[in-house]
């Protein structure tokens, strides 16, 4: 196979969005604990960060844990949480260092017990990362898109209920102000990896005219080389905003 070398894309999208699929399924394959699945998984994200970063991209959203995973197996969800804690310990330093700035969309506080670490390590890379300038990577956990567009329709309900909002005066600029991805351009490109065709209740106000690319290839093997090609694929694309 020839070396793979990076391309120069003419366009790039603003802010793209990862729907990380198939851990558990490549894990399968490999006739192999699920927590090795994910534990790859967690390796290809880390090349996939540093490489938006290097070629310039603006903001990255990754879903990493949705409000419905805490039903998977006690074991599993464990194994997830040990993960989240090691990568923020093994990669906070340099992730600062390269002027990343760490948001977290989705419900810190609401965490179930037990994760106090790893609600503490959110909250660390949140404040020790909010001045930096570079890559937005915005990772989704404890996250659910109709979880988020409710808690910003309760936001303006209270903002009308104290007399500081008309309810008429209300528009699509304020519903998104007060989403987690607030001050982020909207989803230009949203990546599903394993095939699935689905959005599983991720980003569903800010994907609203996002170009969508599903690929059959498993989380854990999607390389900078697969999402090069995936970009390419972009370029491609003709956005017409339900203009025409």
């Amino acid at each position: 196979m020839p070396e793979w070398t990076p391309k120069k894309h003419a366009v790039l999208p603003k802010h793209v969005a990862i729907i990380m699929d198939g851990n558990r399924r490549w894990a399968e394959k490999r006739h192999i604990p699920k927590a090795l699945g994910h534990k790859a998984g967690v390796e290809a994200l880390r090349d996939i960060i540093r490489y938006s970063s290097d070629i310039g991209i603006e903001a990255l959203t990754v879903y990493a844990f949705s409000t419905e995973n805490w039903k998977r197996s006690t074991e599993e969800v464990g194994a997830l949480m040990s993960l989240l804690l090691e990568y923020f310990r093994s990669e906070l330093d340099e992730l600062d260092k390269e002027n990343v700035r760490i948001r977290i969309l989705g419900d810190i506080d609401g965490m179930p017990a037990g994760t106090e670490k790893q609600q503490e390590a959110l909250k660390k890379a949140i404040a020790r990362t909010e001045k930096n300038s570079g890559l937005q990577l915005n990772i989704a956990i404890n996250y659910g898109g109709r979880q988020e567009i409710t808690n910003a329709a309760r936001k303006l309900a209270k903002l009308a209920q104290n007399g500081m909002l008309d309810p008429e005066s209300i528009t699509e600029d304020m519903v998104t102000s007060m989403m987690y991805t607030a001050g982020l351009p909207e989803v230009d490109y949203i990546i599903r990896t394993s095939g699935e065709i689905r959005l599983s209740n991720f980003l569903l106000w800010q994907c609203a005219y996002a170009e969508f690319y599903i690929t059959d290839v498993l989380w854990p093997d999607f390389s900078k080389m697969r999402f090069d090609e995936a970009l390419s694929v972009y370029e491609t694309r003709s956005r017409r905003f339900g203009k025409s």
